[in-house]
């Protein structure tokens, strides 16, 4: 059974989507992150990615404190990305309730960090962030595109002991139209035991089901269900279907 990871992105410590990245396209779903959070376990989802947008903006943790309330007033399984880029930002992550933190930027441009982290916490809460635009890493919040490209970067991490990866396509990403699936196909042949996540595209649960078709393990989405295009309903029954 495909993982269903439902998307909190936080602006301002509000609930938000964006559009390819783009911070102009901000849509501001809900004042409250922790109800939407509370909304979601209630109709049984277990784990959540939750992502300062803020954070990954300016380079350090920002919304930390959302981060607590959600976990302190949940039990829901919460990996964390955004703006995580020394010892000091894992460790507020970890410390406000994150159980698994991604890391996309710095393992760009700090890859002894990340290698570092990999080593000291283990591959079960080190996550590997491999955001790609036309197949080379992004950075920065996506701002930034890096000389990257993403096959060989995977390849390096994996050899290193990355186990989870998670892998948007910018152009996909919240605009409703599908995801990479042939992206995600190459990637699991190169890397059959990858606990691969996809995230970008999900329009709705045709995506999710073609995703686990494809051999998927994980699957992040967030607009699809915030416009009404996926219903908690629709996701209660998906898990039950396939229990």
């Amino acid at each position: 059974m495909i993982e269903l990871i439902p998307a909190i992105d936080i602006i301002d410590g509000k609930c938000v989507r964006l559009s390819q990245g783009d911070y102009d396209s901000k849509k501001v779903y809900n004042e409250n992150p922790v109800e939407v959070a509370k909304e979601m376990e209630a109709h049984g989802i277990r784990r959540l990615h939750v992502v300062d947008l803020d954070g990954a903006a300016s380079h350090h943790i920002v919304n930390y404190p959302v981060l607590n309330r959600i976990a302190s007033q949940t039990s829901l399984i919460i990996d964390f990305g955004g703006g995580v880029k020394s010892d000091e930002d894992l460790k507020i992550a970890f410390e406000n309730g994150a159980q698994m933190v991604t890391g996309g930027s710095i393992a760009v441009k700090n890859p002894e960090l990340f290698c570092h982290w990999l080593d000291i916490y283990g591959s079960e809460k080190i996550i590997l962030g491999a955001d790609v635009k036309d197949r080379k890493i992004a950075v920065n919040g996506w701002k930034d595109e890096s000389a990257c490209e993403l096959f060989p970067f995977l390849k390096e991490y994996v050899e290193k002991g990355v186990q989870k990866v998670i892998c948007t396509d910018i152009s996909c990403d919240g605009m409703l139209q599908g995801p990479s699936i042939e992206l995600y196909r190459e990637m699991l042949e190169q890397h059959p035991g990858l606990y691969l996540i996809a995230s970008g595209g999900v329009s709705g649960m045709a995506d999710i089901r073609a995703l686990e078709d494809a051999g998927v393990p994980a699957v992040i989405f967030g607009k699809a269900l915030y416009e009404g295009h996926i219903t908690m309903k629709e996701i209660e029954r998906f898990m039950i279907y396939d229990l």
